[in-house]
């Protein structure tokens, strides 16, 4: 007699049985962990993202602020400089400052009794200029401090002997006669000075001009007398 197995196929030990653990359910879960890295990656850079972006707004908010700050410093920056600049001018003119008060006290001591002007000018450098100072094209060749006399005397002589006398003033180191002329001149000639002092024929009317070319004043800058 032949044997009947009578269990059911689908639960016969070592059966067939349906594919539960084949390749399919491998790729299934690689598929489902690639899924889920992915989540979590995008998760991540979000999150990354938006730190990002409120530090750059904290920064900006910063930046902000500290110009602010530094436009409520500007007006104080400002008037430091300005006074550094000030003080530096001063000290600089403190420094370079020519006595003119010395000179004119030795050339009131020095000036002659047959010997009197009628113009006279004192500047720092050869471009300052006097409002109503008679021009001199001698007074351009001394770069530093110079006086600019004009006036008359009673002859040559008197002219070369006021000469000699500026000489001994302090400081000087030139004394140039730019003009020295005798009476006779046409009526109403105002020559080198402030009004024609040419009363008389013999009386000479001059121009000179004083220079102190050792004084160390600043580039610019004029004393008038």
């Amino acid at each position: 007699m032949r044997p009947v197995n009578l269990i059911p196929e689908q639960e016969q030990r070592g059966a067939r049985k349906p594919l539960r653990s084949g390749p399919l359910a491998y790729l299934l879960v690689a598929a489902l962990v690639a899924t889920l890295v992915g989540v979590a990656s995008l998760v991540m850079t979000g999150n990354e993202i938006s730190d990002r972006k409120a530090e750059i707004a904290q920064l900006q908010q910063e930046d902000a602020a500290a110009k602010a700050r530094v436009a409520q410093l500007a007006g104080y920056t400002q008037f430091h400089s300005a006074s550094e600049q000030r003080v530096a001018t001063v000290a600089s003119l403190a420094a370079s400052r020519f006595d003119w008060e010395r000179v004119m006290r030795e050339l009131a001591r020095v000036l002659p009794g047959d010997v009197w002007l009628t113009d006279m000018a004192a500047t720092a450098t050869p471009d300052a200029s006097v409002d109503g100072a008679a021009s001199s094209t001698m007074r351009s060749a001394v770069p530093g401090p110079a006086l600019t006399l004009a006036g008359c005397a009673g002859g040559q002589e008197s002219v070369a002997g006021f000469v000699q006398a500026l000489k001994e003033i302090d400081g000087v180191t030139r004394v140039g006669v730019e003009s020295s002329e005798l009476g006779g001149l046409a009526e109403g000639s105002t020559g080198g000075g402030g009004g024609n002092c040419q009363t008389r024929s013999f009386i000479a009317r001059f121009q000179i001009v004083v220079a102190f070319d050792a004084a160390p004043v600043a580039a610019t800058g004029s004393e008038t007398e």
